[in-house]
């Protein structure tokens, strides 16, 4: 099941927009980078669906990842720190998980496992996923946390990990050690990992200024290896 794809033929070098069907009747854009494997559902920064994480999609269908990233600003990019705030903030981040829902259900036609994953502010959704939505069969969460009316971390069933910056002006040292203290709270089943001296979006290629490729390769291969043992039907 998780055989290399590319060398199979199996996932395209670029993946394809596709329309996904939400349960309320709607559609959400998505790019799915296709392959014979568990599903994986990529959930962006706060930018927008941007190249780099299409790229990510592609390196996790390459890993023998079904994967897709729903379009959750519906087409809108920014490059700019104070754009990038403004569309998240306007984010109807119930509207948003509802796409990662359709994305899950969408995935597991055919009996398919599936998983969450998300860096930023897809890391705090990929939480709100799941506490929220039962499609879930586990979560990966890249430095992000939601606010604590959004959702209780101590009430997630599915295997979740977790990797934080200890150098974070958002998920500071202190909102990590929270969600550790709920999570363990809850008997959750959870990896939790820190990066010693790495700043957020250390997984980030595109921004140089903090991307940091020794800590960038633990966290991918940590989380490879996690969802390969978590999704594997």
């Amino acid at each position: 099941m998780f055989r290399s794809v590319r060398s199979a033929g199996s996932v395209h070098a670029m993946g394809t927009t596709i329309d996904i069907a939400r349960p309320d009747g709607s559609t959400c854009p998505a790019y799915h980078a296709s392959a014979d494997g568990p599903g994986l559902v990529v959930v962006q920064e706060w930018w927008g669906l941007n190249p780099q994480i299409k790229t990510t999609a592609d390196r996790f269908a390459a890993a023998g990842f079904n994967a897709v990233v729903p379009d959750l600003y519906r087409g809108k990019l920014t490059t700019d720190a104070e754009e990038a705030n403004h569309l998240m903030t306007n984010l109807d981040f119930g509207n948003a998980v509802v796409d990662v829902k359709a994305c899950l259900q969408h995935l597991k036609q055919g009996g398919a496992k599936a998983g969450v994953l998300g860096f930023c502010m897809g890391g705090a959704l990929t939480i709100l996923a799941a506490v929220n939505v039962p499609e879930t069969d586990a979560g990966v969460c890249f430095y992000g946390i939601p606010p604590a009316e959004f959702a209780d971390p101590a009430t997630i069933k599915i295997p979740f990990m977790a990797h934080f910056a200890t150098v974070d002006d958002w998920c500071t040292p202190e909102a990590v050690d929270g969600l550790e203290n709920k999570l363990k709270a809850g008997g959750v089943d959870y990896e939790l990992f820190r990066y010693q001296g790495r700043q957020h979006a250390f997984m980030n290629e595109a921004r140089p200024e903090v991307y940091d490729a020794e800590a960038a390769k633990v966290a991918w291969d940590r989380s490879v290896t996690f969802l390969r043992g978590k999704l594997q039907a």
